[in-house]
């Protein structure tokens, strides 16, 4: 299996694998150009933004400044927004649906760091894949944890650090995110 592979099933893999660091720098030189992009030339932003993710429906607005580890593991739905601030850390698979919208500062972080200091030393990381349903919101500064599933209608409170999954039609929040209200 290549790091790559091994990257994308969920198991340990070295980030300093030669094809991962070309992939990394890939994005990086990308997405610090999308960042300089002036917010009047709108077409030209989410022309660049569709280059640096995996998969986009149409209407996708990422406001800046905006980070990722590949860009090549995202999927955003149609008529998806991030507001300023938003870093998604894609060593897995990221998919988020249609009609959602992420307030100033969310993380999403489907990369991890193993339990186990002698292999943190070895420089091994792993990551989980995160799914995220349709028309969901996810308020300001809220962190979403690797391997996270979150279903159809989710609205997730600012601050919320959403360590588990959860199904449709819920309001969570908290640290750890719990449900608050049903839909």
């Amino acid at each position: 299996m290549t790091e790559r592979e091994k990257m994308l099933s969920g198991e340990l893999y070295s980030p300093q694998d030669a094809e991962l660091s070309a992939m990394h720098l890939k994005v990086q030189k990308l997405y610090e150009r999308y960042n300089k992009i002036p917010a009047a030339k709108a077409k030209k932003r989410e022309k660049l933004i569709k280059k640096i993710l995996g998969g986009t429906g149409e209407n996708v607005r990422v406001e800046t400044p905006f980070f990722c580890d590949y860009g090549v593991n995202i999927e955003v739905g149609e008529n998806f927004f991030a507001n300023y601030g938003c870093i998604i850390l894609d060593v897995n698979k990221v998919k988020i649906g249609k009609n959602c919208m992420l307030a100033p500062n969310v993380g999403i972080y489907s990369a991890t760091h193993p339990v186990r200091a002698e292999e943190r030393y070895n420089g091994v990381e792993l990551g989980y894949p995160i799914t995220i349903g349709d028309n969901c919101w996810i308020g300001g500064g809220a962190v979403i944890c690797p391997g996270v599933t979150l279903g159809n209608n989710v609205v997730v409170g600012a601050g919320s650090v959403v360590t588990k999954s959860f199904p449709d039609n819920v309001v969570i929040a908290g640290n750890p995110a719990k449900i608050i209200r049903e839909l």
